[in-house]
């Protein structure tokens, strides 16, 4: 992922997914729904994959004083946006290596899971489970779903598999993309559940 990938699906008017009003509001969910299982506002945030870090400019207005930290596979994104926004190189496999101070109140994998291989998955969502104090907010496709965007490595997966690899992770779907550990789980409503 290279400056012209990030070129192409952030600012280029005709590739560009999402605008910065989506990225707010998909923020706000995010924020919302966390705080609502933990009962108070949001202060420690871990985004995987996260690209430029543009979560941590909408966090900070909304929570200012949160503390935000960014993981991305990108050398570029890390070499280009790291001191602003406190982004680190790695990715979903590296979580246990990185040194975190987590739990994290909210962690986000935002448009990322469904570029990765099974295996990775596999791997890989435990030592996000690990991380999450609160809520994990993972956008995600399904082939049940219509995409727009870089279909380029989208791994052609049922909603089915993610649920069984979520839970195999100790995640239990809450809805709108949101999970939770199992452990708080137990203390939601039976509607407020993904099932």
């Amino acid at each position: 992922y290279d400056r012209r990938y990030f070129d192409r699906w952030y600012r280029h008017p005709s590739h560009r997914i999402g605008s910065a009003a989506d990225l707010e509001r998909q923020v706000t969910l995010a924020v919302a729904m966390a705080e609502m299982v933990l009962g108070r506002e949001v202060e420690s945030v871990l985004d995987v994959g996260a690209g430029e870090g543009r979560w941590q400019p909408v966090l900070q207005r909304l929570r200012p004083g949160s503390r935000y930290a960014g993981i991305e596979p990108s050398e570029w994104a890390v070499s280009r946006w790291g001191r602003r926004r406190n982004l680190r190189v790695g990715d979903l496999t590296t979580l246990d290596q990185l040194g975190l101070d987590g739990p994290f109140d909210l962690v986000v994998c935002a448009d990322v899971l469904h570029y990765l291989p099974t295996p990775m998955l596999r791997r890989g969502l435990p030592m996000l489970a690990e991380q999450v104090g609160g809520l994990a907010f993972c956008p995600l496709f399904t082939i049940e779903d219509q995409i727009d965007g870089d279909r380029e490595e989208f791994q052609r997966r049922r909603a089915t598999t993610y649920r069984r690899l979520f839970a195999a992770a100790g995640l239990e779907p809450v809805g709108m993309h949101g999970w939770v550990p199992a452990s708080l789980a137990e203390d939601l409503a039976t509607l407020e559940r993904g099932g």
